[in-house]
């Protein structure tokens, strides 16, 4: 049986009518950046999520750097965030010179542990950027309580988030700023790079505004040192048409993650936890098991594809190195980091497709 990681070739293919004309759309226009697909993109993302301003951007790792950008993050400030997420996390801190200051996260979740946070505030602390992890939010109530306590920003690193319900509310639109990713393989993914970033606050907004288009207010007046991230008319284009047909994703994806772990249940592996206030969209749907390699080797012979999300920590990568943290330090992302896998996941995978990999993990 022939089982792609993600579906993408499916999800176009039902969707292609609509998305070659847009594309022809632009092509015809001529107008490939900003322009008003990108107009009704940022229309559409901010009614989605209930966000004031939704500002879309050239990637997620870009959507982070600007949220740093845009509450003014010097060298030597520090953002306290996890180790065990993707380095764009870390690395837009550390781009800036700023310091990230690594918490581990709660084992059940994956996501940063609120009750380490507050013992990592130092007076040099600007800003907490919890990761919603796999699809699932980190929880954000206690996060944003610690953060008013203590005066501190929040950045929600939504990358893999975006769709995702905490308590009612859309992930993007849980803190000061959320940012998003398009990447392709996201529960909101374009052809190519893509992100967005969103905020409530008038005067965060215009600055976010500004910094993604070279700091400018009017053409040629730059107020501040920004950053080309604008996104693609033709990707704009793109995300509006699969915006089209999200809802209907979002649920699929639910669906099948929830149909994973039923049908997962008494085999030798942990499932996700998602906890009773919220959903998760499934940008990964990760096991954890003891014999990571061999079980990668045999589903691989079966033909079922897999990946590891994340296989070692920010604070044991080479190039965070300079941040003196050690093996030890951070025990549940490392933990985790030998055990976890992801399984094939889709809106679009099927439910024989999906026996097919159950009845090989259990094999």
């Amino acid at each position: 049986m022939q089982i792609p990681f993600i579906d993408l070739k499916t999800q176009y293919e039902t969707y292609k009518e609509e998305i070659n004309k847009e594309v022809l759309n632009v092509l015809s226009s001529t107008q490939f950046i900003m322009g008003p697909q990108v107009t009704k993109l940022e229309e559409n993302l901010a009614k989605y999520t209930g966000a004031k301003y939704a500002f879309a951007c050239s990637s997620g790792t870009d959507s982070l750097l600007l949220a740093l950008m845009a509450i003014d993050v010097q060298p030597g400030d520090e953002i306290i965030t996890t180790p065990f997420t993707f380095i764009a996390t870390a690395e837009t801190i550390a781009l800036l010179k700023a310091k990230p200051v690594f918490v581990d996260i709660d084992e059940a979740t994956y996501n940063i542990d609120p009750k380490l946070i507050e013992a990592k505030i130092t007076p040099k602390t600007k800003a907490i950027m919890p990761v919603s992890l796999y699809g699932q939010t980190a929880d954000m109530d206690a996060i944003n309580a610690i953060a008013k306590k203590h005066n501190l920003v929040v950045i929600e690193d939504a990358c893999q988030s975006f769709g995702a319900e905490y308590k009612g509310k859309k992930s993007c639109n849980l803190s000061t700023i959320g940012c998003t990713s398009f990447f392709p393989s996201k529960p909101l993914g374009c052809y190519g790079d893509g992100g967005a970033v969103f905020c409530n606050d008038d005067a965060l907004g215009a600055k976010l505004k500004s910094l993604l288009n070279h700091g400018q207010g009017k053409r040629y007046e730059h107020k501040y040192i920004g950053i080309n991230g604008r996104l693609d008319a033709l990707q704009a284009a793109i995300l509006n048409v699969k915006m089209n047909h999200f809802e209907a994703e979002c649920k699929k994806r639910i669906e099948v993650g929830s149909r994973y772990s039923k049908l997962l249940e008494g085999a030798n592996v942990i499932t996700p936890t998602i906890m009773s206030d919220r959903n998760s969209m499934y940008a990964q749907y990760s096991i954890r098991v003891k014999n990571r390699e061999a079980m990668i080797q045999k589903l691989n012979d079966a033909g079922v594809p897999t990946a590891v999300h994340y296989p070692i920590p920010l604070h044991l990568q080479e190039a965070l190195s300079y941040l003196g943290y050690k093996k030890g330090d951070f025990p549940i992302s490392e933990q985790i980091g030998t055990e976890i896998m992801s399984l094939p996941m889709s809106p679009f995978l099927t439910e024989s497709q999906q026996d097919f990999i159950v009845n090989a993990i259990k094999a």
